[in-house]
């Protein structure tokens, strides 16, 4: 069975940094598409971060380029989002998809960006 379950979401102020967890079960992220998107309170979900399968090429909305990084660790079978530079308008709930290509999606975990 496919699970993911994000962590480390929080209360950070500006200009402060988190890293976002994405556990993975019952299949290897290496051998996904995995994908960080964000859904802020009254808006769209926007994609923000891919890692493609294989050797992991990676790529990034323009609203975070620079500031954020998606990694994955094959022996934990996790993917991360290290933001930096958090920003007010980063504030969200940030989900973990997996695309196999069947597509599953965490449970999400809240960012609020806010001093």
């Amino acid at each position: 069975q496919v699970q993911l379950v994000e962590s480390g979401g929080g209360l950070v102020q500006p200009g402060g940094s988190l890293r976002l967890s994405c556990a993975a079960s019952g299949f290897t992220v290496s051998s996904a598409l995995m994908i960080w998107h964000r859904q802020a309170a009254g808006k769209e979900s926007e994609l923000v971060a891919i890692i493609a399968r294989g050797i992991g090429i990676t790529n990034y909305a323009d609203s975070v380029k620079g500031r954020f990084t998606i990694s994955r660790d094959n022996a934990k079978n996790t993917v991360y989002l290290q933001m930096s530079s958090l920003k007010p308008e980063d504030t969200a709930v940030y989900y973990c998809k997996a695309s196999k290509p069947d597509t599953y999606w965490g449970q999400g975990t809240q960012v609020t960006v806010s001093s």
